[in-house]
């Protein structure tokens, strides 16, 4: 009887196949990145590393649920083109009419990458707090370019104003809350409703009224966009090529002297109306010194009442980009303590 013969996995029998057509794609993206024929290969190598890192912190993040329960109602359509977000609160008021302070966080990634899936656990511990916390997704770049998501947004507190029975939220008690580009994000929806010069420079009307507003919540953001496009000469040049590549692919322009850069700039279109703020960065994360104590700075000066949560250069261990969903540290927990403090001190 003939032995059959052991079939050799594809991989190892093109091995030379695939390493040449591997080659030829990193050329193609290395090419069309450095002459700008495109932000789409760079946008989507820097999705894919995003992704996987914040896989690791999702999973590192799951020990820390809640011993109660928190319900929550997942893929909300909240537009015509099926966006969708996820609601939380605790389960112990399913059955009662109570409404509460209600925190709607926008993820970061860069404005490429990233979901409302990213932190659930996050948003299950907040809920627990007594809060009912908004997980809303928008349409990632460079599928689609500034100023899509704002509108986007700008649709999503629509809805909950006209769902705040069935999701228990106080749509007078309203926290806009953000990570990364998500704290952008926020801080930029903040301007607009606040400031209707500014919001018909972007040609969004606002479906917040100031009155609605009673914080934002800011950790590790961009807050000036010019500091993303001359990024600190001591840093590694990938860094810079990221920033820039992340850039291009959201505001859907590679001249950085066009005046949509500065529009997208929160830093400069804040008023004293601007909601109370709770501002924060970790010490080993470049945008805090560029970007989140400047802003802080800003708001001050216009007597925005300003809560800011820093650390010193040498405070151990370091706390790098989006250091507060570490609930493994200490720093980590005590951002979250401050984050219920800043938000229970205005709701009361």
């Amino acid at each position: 009887m003939a032995k059959s013969k052991k079939r050799v996995p594809f991989y190892k029998r093109h091995k030379k196949l695939l390493w040449i057509t591997g080659s030829i794609l990193a050329v193609i993206i290395i090419v069309m990145t450095l002459f700008k024929v495109t932000p789409w290969p760079g946008a989507l190598l820097i999705r894919t590393v995003f992704d996987l890192d914040s896989a690791k912190s999702k999973q590192a993040l799951e020990k820390h649920t809640p011993q109660q329960p928190v319900t929550r109602l997942a893929n909300e359509k909240y537009d015509s083109t099926g966006m969708l977000l996820d609601v939380y609160f605790p389960s112990n008021i399913g059955n009662t009419d109570k409404q509460l302070p209600v925190v709607i966080w926008t993820h970061g990634g860069a404005w490429i990458s990233g979901g409302k899936d990213d932190w659930a656990t996050y948003f299950k511990i907040l809920a627990a707090k007594g809060f009912t916390v908004i997980a809303p997704n928008y349409t990632l770049a460079p599928e689609k370019t500034y100023p899509t998501p704002l509108k986007q947004l700008n649709e999503a507190y629509d809805f909950l104003d006209k769902n705040q029975g069935r999701f228990h939220a106080d749509m007078n008690k309203v926290f806009l809350a953000g990570d990364s580009a998500g704290a952008q994000i926020s801080s930029q929806m903040a301007a607009i409703v606040t400031n209707p010069f500014y919001a018909a420079e972007v040609g969004i009307e606002p479906t917040l009224k100031p009155s609605q507003l009673k914080g934002v919540i800011l950790f590790c953001g961009i807050y000036k966009m010019f500091g993303l496009t001359q990024p600190a000469p001591e840093l590694p040049k990938i860094i810079g090529w990221g920033d820039d590549t992340a850039l291009w692919a959201y505001s859907g322009t590679k001249d950085y002297s066009d005046p949509i850069i500065r529009q997208m700039s929160p830093y400069y279109h804040v008023t004293s109306q601007f909601p109370p703020t709770f501002i924060s960065g970790g010490n080993n994360d470049p945008l805090t010194n560029d970007q989140s104590k400047p802003f802080a700075k800003e708001l001050s000066d216009k007597h925005v009442p300003v809560t800011t949560s820093f650390f010193a250069d040498d405070h151990q261990p370091k706390l790098p980009h989006e250091y507060q969903f570490n609930l493994d540290t200490e720093d980590g927990e005590e951002a979250m303590s401050k984050v219920v403090d800043f938000i229970k001190a205005r709701t009361q």
